[in-house]
């Protein structure tokens, strides 16, 4: 196993326990704005793992821009490009993800004018009251 094998996979496996972390924050903790930051966590873990199924590990890797309409360059195209959907796909996923994060950061705010606690397991309680 070569150095950059081993840095890959120490990278995908980086990349699983923060995705397992945040999914712990998402699920275990009653705390609205700990979740909050955990589904942000998870949304980057996403993305990251996203952008590294898009990359290439040959080398050199050459930005997906095609020098000519040649056999010879379309072949080394094919062979050494990055895929650039992957890269399209998360810059729209942050955009997505922003947005929902401030959607729920607005919410939680206003959770908390009603019921004077951001605990899921209080406002559950108190969902009859107000």
């Amino acid at each position: 196993m070569s150095i950059l094998e081993f840095l890959w996979d120490y990278l995908w496996v980086v990349l699983l326990l923060t995705l397992a972390v945040s999914l712990y924050g998402i699920i275990a903790r009653p705390n609205m704005l700990k979740k909050i930051i955990s589904l942000t966590i998870l949304g980057d873990v996403v993305n990251v793992m996203v952008v590294f199924i898009g990359y290439r590990l040959t080398y050199p890797v050459v930005p997906p821009i095609l020098p000519s309409l040649s056999k010879e360059s379309l072949s080394q195209f094919v062979n050494t490009a990055v895929d650039p959907l992957p890269q399209a796909l998360v810059i729209t996923a942050v955009v997505i993800g922003m947005a929902v994060n401030m959607l729920l950061a607005v919410l939680t705010i206003q959770l908390y004018r009603l019921y004077g606690t951001l605990d899921v397991r209080e406002i559950a309680k108190r969902g009859g009251e107000e």
